[in-house]
């Protein structure tokens, strides 16, 4: 299990990309024709912005990969120097493919510096006979506008939870790892569309050795299993505040779990709970305050057993 799942079964060639069906189709036509216009990659982690590119280069240079397609993480290397240098030696050098150009990826490129940024359009203007930037970002806002009206944009989603749960079933069965509904339910809830952040959750799980179930999957990634939390739930609005006072000093301080975490379980709860909207909009409301005191040091256990009594108030009082 030395290899890590979410590399070993990354897709190699556009025809296996899961989900982003649209964007696959369009990248598909760059293939057949060769050509291409700079691009902009935007969405959440783990929606295959970078499994795309790569799979497009794969697609377009074949065996000359690896002289023809660069990747650079602009979180780790930000500065103007990597334009200046790094990117410009690559940029002006031509493709060995039969395509006109080479392909130079910027991960995380909402990253770089604005003087980096405005370096890098220069780049781009100067070197675009010969080379086709592809920049990857979570937040395309954070892309200067000359650079954005130089790209085409492709807005990445996460994954939906049905195409989440198939891919994991498909690795589970073919690592030889026993994956129970309710294991792969809570990977899924928890990766919330982010299929990185899934498989690695599920190689984790399948690493204790013990068949992968919701108990496993939660002990694995430092959550209390939702059912704890809703029973902290069910009993505090019931109004037994000396139980759930309990219950709460158990996950605090006999288990170690983290008084914020807790927090934002609580908030994920809130919406399955069978109350009024009115109600449920004034229990998240109180949700932000408390999560705002804890993240401003206040005391986990005063906090979160205020915001348990602020609860069962809010329903008795109807919102």
């Amino acid at each position: 299990m030395s290899e890590l799942w979410s590399e070993k079964y990354r897709p190699k060639s556009l025809k296996d990309m899961v989900d982003q069906k649209e964007i696959v189709e369009r990248l598909k036509k760059f293939v057949e024709t060769k050509s291409m216009p700079h691009c902009l990659f935007a969405g959440p982690p783990g929606t295959g912005k970078t499994t795309a590119a790569l799979c497009l280069a794969n697609d377009l240079f074949g065996k000359f990969l690896a002289d023809s397609f660069m990747e650079l993480n602009a979180s780790d290397e930000r500065g103007i120097n990597v334009i200046r240098d790094t990117v410009k030696r690559f940029a002006r050098s031509k493709s060995l493919a039969d395509v006109p150009f080479k392909i130079l990826v910027l991960d995380e490129a909402d990253h770089l510096t604005d003087d980096a940024q405005h370096a890098l359009r220069r780049t781009m203007e100067k070197y675009t006979d010969t080379c086709r930037f592809i920049l990857s970002c979570n937040y395309s806002s954070r892309i200067i506008e000359p650079i954005q009206s130089r790209c085409a944009i492709f807005r990445f989603t996460p994954l939906p939870r049905d195409d989440t749960v198939n891919f994991l079933k498909r690795i589970a069965k073919a690592e030889g790892v026993q994956l129970f509904e309710d294991g792969v339910n809570a990977v899924a809830d928890i990766a919330a569309g982010d299929l990185r952040r899934a498989i690695n959750l599920l190689q984790a799980s399948a690493a204790t050795g013990e068949p992968i179930t919701a108990d496993v999957v939660y002990r694995v990634v430092g959550l209390v299993h939702p059912k704890r939390i809703a029973n902290l739930l069910d009993i505090s609005i019931k109004g037994d505040l000396i139980e759930a006072r309990e219950e709460l000093r158990r996950l605090l301080y006999m288990e170690g779990y983290s008084g914020s975490d807790i927090v934002k379980q609580i908030h994920s709860q809130v919406f399955k709970l069978d109350i009024p909207e009115p109600v449920k909009l004034r229990i998240i409301e109180l949700v932000g305050e408390t999560d705002f005191r804890i993240g401003q040091g206040a005391d986990e256990e005063v906090q979160i057993m205020a915001l348990l009594a602020k609860i069962k108030l809010a329903t008795l009082k109807g919102g």
